[in-house]
């Protein structure tokens, strides 16, 4: 089994609300555990950790348990294979923000859960033109958006060790520049179905190291056009990734 621990917000909400499902139509075992405050930033992660809060909502599998907890009870319930950190998203493409909070809480994680490899989840940038992005983000358009929070994560990872990171919001971008449009659900997060669909099919190649072509779940919302058309192009884009040069 693939256990996946997220320590999150929406945005990690969103990429795992469907990858369990995805996997297990293809007969893969995984464990999603998401780990979620609305908003939450490195930050406030670290300040959590350092006064032991049970303040998470506990989301397994892509549903809520309406259980709060810490990340310390979340890091002792298994022995997880993946370690999930991101950036809140309006503080994506500021570098500054990231430090001292993403060391501190790499080298907690290191000692409390060696077993857990640590990857970084670069977010996506907000809707062209919306206010969101233009007077909580600080940018004109969303490609600036996303060139600076590249280039933070990049930085980030690194600075934690050259950790991985799951390229999200690369490949909403490349989607965008194919003019699929329908990502966003109110300006910044994921789209529903669509742009968590997209989010699950990119970790589930990234983590999984499996096809999303193998794959037979289907959102309910989701026609089947579009369900084929997002599979092979999100297959497509991780395929086509110089994993090197975009995400080391």
């Amino acid at each position: 089994m693939i256990k996946i621990l997220s320590i999150g917000n929406s945005f990690s909400q969103d990429a795992t609300a469907y990858l369990h499902q995805i996997a297990q139509s293809a007969g893969v075992d995984l464990l999603t555990v998401n780990l979620y405050i609305g908003g939450c930033s490195l930050e406030r992660h670290w300040h959590n950790v350092t006064n032991q809060l049970s303040e998470y909502e506990l989301q397994i599998n892509g549903e809520s348990t309406g259980e709060l907890i810490s990340i310390q009870d979340a890091l002792q319930r298994e022995k997880w294979d993946y370690i999930t950190l991101q950036q809140v998203s309006q503080s994506s493409g500021d570098w500054a923000t990231y430090q001292p909070y993403l060391t501190d809480l790499a080298e907690f994680l290191k000692k409390q859960a060696p077993s857990g490899e640590i990857v970084l989840h670069q977010t996506w940038a907000y809707e062209e033109g919306s206010e969101r992005l233009r007077e909580m983000a600080g940018y004109r358009t969303q490609e600036e958006m996303f060139a600076d929070l590249q280039r933070a994560y990049l930085e980030a990872a690194r600075s934690i060790g050259h950790c991985k990171i799951i390229p999200s919001g690369w490949v909403f971008q490349q989607l965008l520049k194919k003019g699929f449009k329908n990502l966003h659900r109110d300006t910044y997060h994921a789209s529903i179905p669509e742009g968590r669909y997209i989010l699950g099919a990119v970790w589930y190649e990234f983590l999984g190291s499996k096809s999303i072509i193998d794959t037979s779940f289907r959102p309910e919302e989701m026609a089947e056009s579009t369900w084929l058309f997002l599979k092979e192009q999100v297959h497509r884009e991780m395929k086509s990734l110089a994993l090197t040069q975009v995400l080391h």
